[in-house]
């Protein structure tokens, strides 16, 4: 782990502790990484109420909840799906805020859209925003920039600023 992503770790760990809120996640490309960096420093169970991996379009269906007409119309890799992933997890967890990835790591091309595109979805009681993220890296670098971008999108957006 980097330098940056050790500092947006702590920086979201005091953030939800100071201010005693919960977070879920919903993950999909990242594949669990998004959900050990939240854990990586004791004291996680503070804030951090559940992760789920949800990798397959059904998966993201069944467990989520998210609606078989978003993925149809917009494809799994889609800011509507990564919003409706965010919303989903944050109402069955009962969390404060919720995050969500989905996207194309890579190498090949997924559902017309190519590598490294990549969606954030953010939900809390305030409604849901996303972001696209368009990364060149490497599968493995895409990963782990989609969950610095991840963690620093919460941060932006809790803080205020």
């Amino acid at each position: 782990m980097d330098q940056r992503s050790l500092e947006a770790i702590e920086r979201l760990h005091s953030l939800f502790t100071t201010r005693r809120l919960t977070l879920s996640v919903a993950e999909s490309c990242t594949g669990g990484l998004l959900s050990h960096y939240l854990t990586y420093l004791p004291g996680s169970s503070r804030f951090f109420v559940a992760g789920v991996i949800t990798y397959s379009e059904s998966a993201k269906m069944r467990i989520l909840g998210v609606s078989p007409e978003t993925i149809s119309s917009h494809g799994v890799v889609s800011r509507e799906t990564a919003g409706e992933m965010a919303e989903r997890v944050r109402l069955i967890t009962g969390s404060d805020y919720s995050i969500s990835t989905t996207g194309n790591l890579g190498p090949d091309v997924l559902e017309g859209k190519e590598q490294g595109l990549i969606y954030i979805g953010l939900s809390s009681k305030d409604g849901t925003a996303s972001k696209e993220l368009r990364l060149s890296g490497t599968r493995n670098e895409n990963k782990e920039n989609a969950c610095l971008m991840t963690l620093e999108f919460l941060i932006e957006v809790v803080s205020g600023g």
